[in-house]
């Protein structure tokens, strides 16, 4: 094979057309689907977040409690949110509101959730594709012809971009809560699409990036919404490797500095503006290195061989938007983090720039070390989902006995049931997975996205063993429900219940599994209010015991129960009840 040596001496993607071959559309649609449905179809709102989310959405769809519902500050057990999210809220309880009944109300709230990992997923795919058509990002141009045509290899890399993101550990779990930090990623990565298609669909890029600048302040990250799109216009109008009918201009930049000043007069108008900023965890290098180790694995290493093998774009960053804008993305959000409390979900929203640095290492790759990635894959995935179903078949047959055991204990009062439909999808999803490692280890035409398959059909088929055989274990032990079932079975269906220390999670639960209504009470909150008497319970979390004397009137109320939530020994609920008839002050 022969190439131009000047252009390879600084461009490291030697890229023929027969490594371009297609991925077929419909095993990436499946793909998408098996990561998307499963975590959001079947399970009951899990703690914290993603009950306490959920309990705002209910407030706003139907009213609970004694408070006013406000759209614009939605609130519950009386507080406003802290995090200062409306659309994520908002799209919840638009979706309860308008679904048929039949529908539990759980399942409708995390509908638009459904569609906003969708959105991340396709605008991530669409982001890569349009850096990869970046000159500078194109493989290099062989003497006698036979190089990857430039879409060809645009969709390769942006195939193996996609299923890095997929493949990525810390992306499962949050991306699949109805939380706002979903929205943020969806939105984020919306506003990474846009950025990347400047100079090529002015039109829709500039539609995209006010959707996503607006989407994201709202829903609880406006300074961070800004500095990604201000920051990411400069980086894009900067670049100097492409002819100047190809460039982001200045006016995108004003565009997307128009659009900022308009949202952060929207936001200061709903006074959504919070300092989140902490110091305290600065000096913890351990435990950031731990989280970004795992979180953003296995992106990260194939993210430094990206840098590692481009290392001389990166001399002039300013022609290389493929490599600056992701980088861009990144640096944001391991920032955010770090200055957040080393919140995992500020480090979410680095995941798709994360995905489309590592997508540019594949072309890169020497064949031992694609050898090496789809080895490791193989083994750690491989003795996952067995882990996965060992342990259900044990809780099933009892064979072996060690792991039903260990749940025993782990969550006691978990009662096991067969479920058909999961087993089935169970089993489809192993074969599909040695049917895919058969593929791997065939002999066929290289393709550059070959290296992600294998990571990210093992990260689907452990995702997917998870939410089907281990799901009713999982929402026995994330979930309130047990708790509040527990509660419910000593205090009957009382007209209202009285309730001191709760979380906004708590309270949530108790309204949305005990169908409770709350009401606070304290020394002087229940003058003058009859229907407050008629409260003959009195639940108190075992965090706020402290206060309890200090807040509550306590003559006239006699410890019943501590209830402990089965899979947690540090979250207990105190039951008491009225022993006298409550008497106004004059």
């Amino acid at each position: 094979m022969t190439f131009n040596s000047s252009d390879s001496s600084s461009n490291p993607a030697i890229v023929a057309q027969s490594a371009v071959r297609r991925l077929p559309r419909w095993v990436l649609l499946m793909f998408c689907l098996a990561y998307v449905l499963p975590g959001f179809v079947g399970r009951t709102p899990w703690k914290a977040d993603d009950m306490e989310a959920f309990g705002f959405m209910l407030h706003l769809a139907q009213t609970f409690g004694p408070e006013t519902v406000s759209w614009l500050k939605p609130t519950l057990l009386g507080q406003v949110d802290p995090h200062a999210a409306l659309l994520p809220y908002w799209l919840g309880a638009w979706s309860i509101q308008i679904l048929p009944a039949a529908i539990p109300i759980d399942l409708a709230a995390r509908v638009p959730f459904m569609g906003l990992l969708a959105l991340t997923l396709a605008a991530t795919w669409y982001g890569v594709y349009a850096l990869a058509r970046t000159p500078a990002a194109q493989p290099v141009t062989f003497a006698f012809g036979g190089e990857a045509r430039p879409a060809d290899y645009a969709r390769a890399i942006a195939d193996g971009g996609l299923l890095a993101l997929l493949a990525c550990l810390g992306l499962a779990r949050l991306s699949h809560e109805a939380t706002p930090a979903l929205a943020q990623l969806s939105f984020s990565t919306l506003l990474f699409f846009a950025l990347a298609n400047l100079p090529r669909k002015r039109t829709g890029a500039w539609v995209s990036s006010a959707i996503a600048i607006v989407g994201m302040a709202l829903s609880g990250a406006p300074a961070l919404a800004m500095i990604l799109g201000v920051g990411g216009a400069i980086v894009m109008a900067l670049d100097t490797g492409k002819p100047s009918a190809l460039r982001a201009r200045s006016v995108d930049v004003a565009w997307v500095l128009l659009i900022c000043l308009a949202t952060a007069a929207l936001v200061s108008a709903l006074g959504l503006w919070r300092w989140r900023v902490a110091y305290s965890h600065i000096f913890e290098i351990k435990s950031m290195t731990r989280l970004l180790l795992w979180f953003t694995w296995p992106a990260w290493p194939l993210a430094i061989w990206t840098l590692w093998r481009w290392r001389f774009q990166l001399q002039h960053l300013t022609a290389n938007p493929h490599l600056s804008l992701p980088l861009w993305f990144v640096a944001v959000a391991i920032c955010t983090t770090w200055f957040s409390g080393l919140s995992d979900r500020a480090l979410l929203l680095s995941l798709p720039a994360m995905a489309t640095l590592a997508a540019f290492a594949l072309p890169t790759l020497r064949r031992s070390v694609s050898a090496f990635v789809d080895w490791f894959t193989l083994v750690f995935f491989s003795v996952g989902a067995l882990i996965i179903w060992v342990v259900w078949t044990s809780l099933q047959t009892g064979i072996p006995a060690q792991p039903a055991i260990n749940v025993a204990r782990l969550a006691p009062g978990f009662t096991h049931v067969f479920s058909g439909a999961a087993l089935v999808f169970a089993l489809m999803a192993s074969l599909v997975w040695a049917s895919l490692v058969k593929w791997r280890a065939g002999r066929h035409r290289a393709a550059i996205w070959k290296s992600m398959a294998l990571p990210a059909g093992g990260a689907i088929l452990c995702w997917l063993l998870v939410m089907t055989l281990w799901l009713p274990l999982l929402n026995f032990a994330r979930s309130y429900e047990p708790l509040v079932l527990k509660v419910r079975d000593m205090l009957g269906t009382p007209e209202c219940v009285h309730y001191h220390g709760l979380t906004r999670a708590q309270g949530a639960a108790f309204e949305f599994h005990g169908k409770f209504k709350l009401i606070p009470t304290s020394k002087d909150s229940t003058d003058g209010n009859p229907q407050v008497a008629q409260c003959e319970w009195l639940i108190v979390d075992t965090q706020a015991l402290s206060t309890l004397k200090k807040d509550v009137d306590m003559q006239t109320w006699q410890y019943q129960a501590t209830v402990r939530r089965p899979s947690d020994n540090n979250e207990d609920i105190v039951l008491y009840k009225r022993t006298a008839p409550h008497v106004a002050k004059p």
